[in-house]
């Protein structure tokens, strides 16, 4: 009995990744990947400089850059505007119902 419960387990630990690898509709090439990055690079972001200040707007403008290039939109693109997430909402003269208590 306790071999058939230790060869369930190795089995699931042997089994997991199998299952939880992500399936893609499109298989991408190690070759496509690295082009792309190339691409990237030449467009100005440069992936291991360690300057992640503006990490999401640099490789944003990058993207744009280079499907300007291309003829092509590209996912994204840059962004403008501000966001006021965890700004407190605007009071129109209604009160909490503990107020001053």
């Amino acid at each position: 009995m306790k071999s058939l419960v230790q060869t369930v387990v190795v089995l699931t630990v042997v089994a997991a990744p199998v299952i939880s690898f992500a399936q893609a509709n499109s298989a991408v090439t190690t070759e496509q990947v690295r082009a792309d990055l190339v691409q990237l690079e030449q467009a100005g972001y440069h992936v291991g400089d360690g300057d992640n200040a503006n990490y999401p707007a640099d490789i944003q403008a990058a993207e744009a850059r280079v499907a300007a290039q291309n003829g092509g939109s590209s996912y994204g693109g840059v962004v403008s505007g501000t966001s006021a997430s965890g700004a407190p909402a605007p009071v129109t003269g209604l009160r909490p119902v503990y107020f001053g208590q």
